[in-house]
């Protein structure tokens, strides 16, 4: 039997990645915090990975395969000297937020990542993910598997920015909903459960090396088109510009306040990155179509109403509607 320890584990894509080992039989152990219960069939070691016995639980003992999702260079940093000498295989789940440019499009694995900070220069979530790949690579060499996923999206995301769109309109029924510039963007999304299955297969085959894992490149007003049929939208669709947005404190990307997936111009790179090495070792991407009703049914559940971490509300959106009149 596989055993598999998953550093994390017990969040939206971690949960995902062991439901995947557990299907394909293997023994899985998650560790982290404690506060979300582990999957069906998972065992739970709680942790906090900034404490000094952060892994005394699970060290020394041989694993087969060990995943690590964090954000934390200093966490991962910790788990690889602990842990490194007793995996077969190790996965690091990073981002592409770990590029240097996202200014190019197509861009592939050899493109420069983030340089290291100068002493006394604050840290942030690309130098992170970029100190932390450092850190896996040092340590396990030819036995570690570098992923590096896009905009993930599907249900219950966290982050609320894909679901906004699909939500919105369906809130909206026959009413006017507010968009972004669509000239020159895109959006490019990978579906949650067919990364945590890419994830999974490559620690099964002991893949080693570094992919990006990214969905198909699409105009933003085709993603948009989209989420506007899926969910049944019948009213206007007023678009405003780059500049009246931020004039009217509408930020870009994501959080609250924001119009999710709208980029600058000239981010190009940010939406199109080369996933031929994630499609050659097999990686799926599901039809944007049937993530964005996936994502339906799951806002649906969660209350097109509710509070979210990113987005206008729908008050916000009226009031701006009224403004450009």
């Amino acid at each position: 039997m596989t055993d598999v320890l998953i550093l994390g584990g017990t969040g939206w894509l971690g949960s995902r990645i062991a439901d995947q080992w557990l299907t394909r039989g293997a023994k899985v152990t998650c560790l982290a915090r404690g506060g979300r219960p582990a999957p069906d069939g998972a065992r739970l070691i709680a942790a906090d990975r900034t404490a000094p016995d952060a892994y005394a639980a699970v060290a020394g003992r041989e694993w087969d395969e060990i995943v690590d999702l964090s954000s934390d260079a200093a966490a991962v940093a910790s788990a690889v000297v602990a842990l490194a000498s007793t995996t077969r295989h190790w996965t690091f789940v990073s981002t592409v937020s770990v590029y240097a440019d996202d200014d190019v499009a197509g861009a592939d694995e050899s493109a420069p990542v983030v340089a290291p900070l100068a002493e006394g220069e604050e840290s942030d979530y690309p130098h992170e993910k970029a100190a932390a790949e450092a850190s896996v690579r040092a340590a396990l060499g030819h036995r570690a598997a570098i992923v590096r996923p896009g905009l993930i999206a599907g249900p219950e995301d966290p982050s609320d920015r894909f679901g906004y769109w699909v939500a919105r309109f369906a809130l909206a029924e026959d009413a006017a909903v507010l968009v972004p510039p669509t000239e020159g963007r895109g959006a490019a999304v990978i579906d949650v459960d067919d990364l945590a299955d890419f994830v999974v297969a490559i620690g099964d085959a002991r893949w080693t090396g570094v992919v990006n894992a990214v969905g198909d490149p699409h105009p933003l007003g085709a993603v948009l088109a989209e989420a506007r049929e899926v969910a049944g939208h019948t009213g206007a669709v007023v678009e405003a510009s780059d500049e009246w947005l931020q004039a009217h404190g509408v930020t870009y990307w994501a959080g609250p306040r924001s119009l999710p997936l709208w980029l600058p111009p000239g981010r190009t790179g940010m939406w199109s990155r080369s996933h031929v090495a994630y499609t050659i070792l097999g990686g799926r991407l599901r039809p944007l179509r049937m993530t964005l009703e996936r994502t339906l049914e799951a806002e649906r559940r969660a209350g097109l109403e509710r509070a979210r971490r990113s987005g206008l509300t729908r008050a916000e959106e009226l009031a701006l509607l009224a403004d450009l009149g």
